[in-house]
């Protein structure tokens, strides 16, 4: 079920009911929580809901028997149980046909020649997701920073809510489960700043994402049919495109959750005006840089060791995130260069530079926070070409068609409104740098407006949306 659906639509406000209607009986709250979760995931397919079933029932098992266990042989083995369970599903669902093509490639490259075969394996949405969030509460109970739940319902929902499901944030359970597990009370204004959030994400999804994704998918589809220009002017579509994709879903999910009284972490905070990369990593799908930081990169001994050690640790932490992203080169060389770009600030003591927002209390950048900006911004968009590419020789075609100089411009005739794009996408930063020290750009944008104004507003915004909806487009990071 897509957020910006019919189905959806109309699966919300029953859910938004009920929930509140039994929001007295934390039990059957929890459950309610359980069965539309169930019932938003299985809407994809419902063969998938056994996955996280047995995910759940794993975790919750292996968390009640960490808290029983004083011998750490034993702790240990449990907390390995649910390691190998957890990514043994994920690396068979996202990784296996990946391997063996490679495998049986090394064999062939040495003039052995073998026969394996690859298998029709369909990916379960946000599988990624939910599996980080379950191996998450393990390894905190394994390591004593929280205490395991005996309450399989409230487990079960912490594990599936819907709202976060199957693009995140990844969610910590000593965040979410004791908001779970205590009584809620319905708060207006907690639940009307939801809906602002909610409209924001729909508008950055529908509006922006799937407005760029016309000229990407043409610009990315045959670069060689454009010119330089315009294979520039299609990275910087698609920089807006995935950030208007995910940023928007991640809006979506949590003001989603605030409707039920939950609150979920932040997952961007304006990357796009970061100074440096390292910066960057910190605005950027924050739950899952946390999540590799604190469960990879620390316990491999993070930034406080030898030179080499911590160039290591931060090739291995990049290299991984690429990696989750898919089961494809391309991502593996996105995590490795973006390592390279972010190196060099942490071996220079750097990487903790810019920790406020750009411009505090004033209007407009200065000179060099601007050109820090372009230039993040200028090295993001080069690797997101490889995010992008369907293949390492695709990128490279790509990279090589944006130096050389061309005069193609042909194809681009049959394509309408790229002015009015352009337009759109300066209109949107304008909002976001508005708004960049809130938690949304939207948060308070017209608060203090007269209460028609600020209506107005907020039905233009949805006109627009309508205008450009009708696609039900799905959201990049379902891939994932």
């Amino acid at each position: 079920m897509l957020f910006n659906s019919i189905d959806f639509a109309v699966f919300l406000p029953i859910v938004f009911a009920v929930y509140w209607i039994f929001s007295p009986w934390l039990k059957a709250r929890n459950l309610i929580i359980v069965a539309s979760s169930y019932v938003f995931y299985g809407w994809w397919d419902w063969r998938f809901l056994s996955l996280i079933i047995f995910s759940t029932l794993i975790d919750f098992v292996v968390g009640v028997a960490l808290g029983r266990e004083q011998n750490q042989f034993k702790r240990k083995t449990l907390l390995m149980l649910s390691i190998f369970s957890n990514l043994g599903l994920l690396g068979f669902f996202k990784y296996y046909n990946f391997f063996i093509e490679n495998f049986t490639r090394v064999f062939t490259f040495f003039g052995s020649e073998i026969s394996t075969g690859s298998l029709n394996i369909i990916l379960p949405v946000g599988i990624s997701f939910y599996t980080f969030q379950t191996l998450s509460y393990t390894i905190d109970v394994y390591r004593r920073q929280m205490k395991p739940t005996d309450d399989l319902i409230s487990f079960a929902a912490f594990v599936s809510f819907f709202p976060q499901l199957v693009a995140g944030p990844i969610e910590r359970a000593k965040r979410l489960l004791p908001q779970i597990t205590s009584k809620i009370y319905f708060d207006y204004g907690k639940a009307a700043d939801g809906m602002r959030q909610i409209l924001w994400g729909l508008f950055k999804k529908i509006v922006i994402a799937d407005s760029c994704a016309e000229f990407v998918n043409l610009i990315f589809q045959t670069p060689e049919s454009f010119s330089s220009g315009m294979l520039i002017l299609g990275v910087v579509f698609f920089a807006f495109q995935i950030y208007g994709d995910f940023s928007g879903y991640s809006d979506i999910a949590i003001g989603t959750a605030r409707l039920f009284g939950i609150d979920l972490m932040k997952n961007f905070a304006f990357p796009y005006f970061s100074r440096d990369m390292a910066e960057f990593w910190r605005r950027w799908h924050i739950s899952l840089s946390t999540w590799f930081r604190d469960y990879v990169y620390i316990p491999l001994g993070g930034s406080r060791s030898t030179k080499a050690i911590v160039i290591r640790n931060t090739f291995i932490i990049f290299i991984v995130s690429g990696l989750w992203h898919g089961a494809n080169w391309t991502f593996i060389v996105w995590g490795a260069l973006n390592a390279v770009y972010f190196l060099p600030l942490l071996l220079a003591g750097r990487n903790r530079r810019n920790l406020e927002i750009v411009a505090k209390n004033r209007i407009f950048p200065k000179l060099r926070e601007t050109g820090a900006i372009l230039l993040t911004f200028f090295l993001t968009c080069f690797a997101w070409i490889f995010f992008r590419a369907e293949s390492i020789s695709h990128a490279f075609i790509f990279i090589r068609n944006m130096f050389i100089k061309s005069d193609k411009e042909v194809a681009l005739e049959n394509i309408n409104h790229l002015n009015g794009l352009l337009i759109l996408l300066t209109l949107f930063i304008l909002f976001e740098w508005k708004g960049r020290d809130s938690e949304y750009a939207l948060e308070k944008f017209g608060i203090k407006w007269p209460r028609f104004a600020r209506w107005l507003f907020y039905y233009i915004i949805v006109i627009i949306i309508l205008w450009h909806g009708g696609k039900e487009q799905q959201f990049i990071y379902f891939q994932f």
